[in-house]
């Protein structure tokens, strides 16, 4: 298998310094879950060998990594990000993680998808889309680094496979996930337990819905790619979705390309992750957007989901996140 490390140095406009943490007397649902997401960080550090963050550039990863800034400050975080990289990523994206790996120090381990390809590890698919090709490169790059955690940006508002998920999840030798192994989690407790071989994934931001990490993006004034503003791009429309052109292989003959102001909710790979007709330029216009929604930003979103009822814990059972 292939994976490669880079670490790169800290630059003088380094991200801004995490703001202190709010005094019980203003304290708020976000500084609860703030909190939440602060302690599992701490108790992974102390629990784990060799941790790993996952990082993707999408905001539930930047959330995440603010988090574990906020966590170990003024240390470094402790521990590598990794990217499953599909190869057919939003530019915008790729360049926001690796400005964002630079100015903060962090080593980025990539696990790559055209890698696993190149390798006969995994088949290209018809139609383009390489989301469910991640799972290899993932389960190959925790074995190939003995990562024994694995934070993950999943939230149980999200999808219902991932409304099961524990804040703590045990995957066996083989990466795979039992909703039957699934442990009891009381008050803040966490059991970390597992077997040479085994792993867990950890999801610091299960309790988060997507109006909390707009409302959080907003009060600690985290900087987000701009895809996820609106902007004018050159879509196609595609099972109820507007997506965009690009090395996977869209759009086909009879798919006319239009130019709209559009923005993302959710950043994959780009055959498979749709953009929404938006005029919301600010982190309040956004919030504004999504509290009226009545869709998550999977199921409005992400054609990989809609496969079958239950493609996510399908892939969730094989190792994926």
């Amino acid at each position: 298998m292939t994976t490669s490390t880079t670490t790169l140095a800290r630059s003088d406009d380094a991200a801004a310094t995490p703001r202190a943490p709010a005094s019980p007397a203003t304290s708020t649902q976000l500084d609860a879950l703030e909190s939440e997401g602060v302690h599992v960080m701490r108790e992974v550090a102390g629990e784990f060998e060799r941790p790993v963050l996952l990082f993707s550039g999408g905001k539930d990863s930047i959330v995440m990594l603010h988090l574990a800034r906020k966590a170990f400050w003024p240390a470094p975080v402790p521990f590598p990000v990794m990217h499953v990289d599909t190869g057919h990523n939003f530019p915008e994206v790729i360049a926001y993680r690796d400005r964002t790996v630079a100015e903060l120090g962090l080593r980025l381990v990539v696990a790559s998808v055209q890698d696993a390809i190149d390798d006969g590890r995994v088949v290209e698919r018809p139609g383009g889309s390489r989301n469910p090709l991640q799972t290899v490169p993932l389960l190959d790059a925790i074995t190939a680094h003995r990562f024994d955690a694995v934070f993950g940006g999943g939230r149980r508002d999200e999808e219902k496979a991932r409304a099961k998920e524990r804040m703590f999840s045990l995957r066996d030798e083989f990466g795979q996930w039992d909703p039957r192994r699934q442990r009891p989690e009381l008050w803040d407790l966490y059991n970390g337990r597992h077997r040479p071989g085994e792993h867990v994934r950890v999801f610091p931001l299960s309790n988060w819905t997507e109006l909390d990490v707009w409302r959080y993006v907003e009060r600690e004034r985290i900087d987000l790619p701009s895809i996820y503003y609106t902007h004018e791009r050159d879509v196609f429309a595609r099972d109820g979705m507007w997506l965009t052109a690009g090395d996977w292989g869209g759009p086909r003959p009879d798919e006319p390309v239009e130019r709209r102001r559009v923005r993302y909710r959710t950043v994959g790979d780009m055959s498979c992750t749709g953009a929404v007709d938006s005029t919301a330029a600010s982190v309040a216009d956004v919030i504004a957007e999504v509290a009226a929604s009545r869709l998550t930003e999977r199921g409005a979103t992400r054609a990989d989901d809609r496969a079958s009822e239950a493609a996510m814990e399908d892939r969730k059972r094989e190792g994926y996140f």
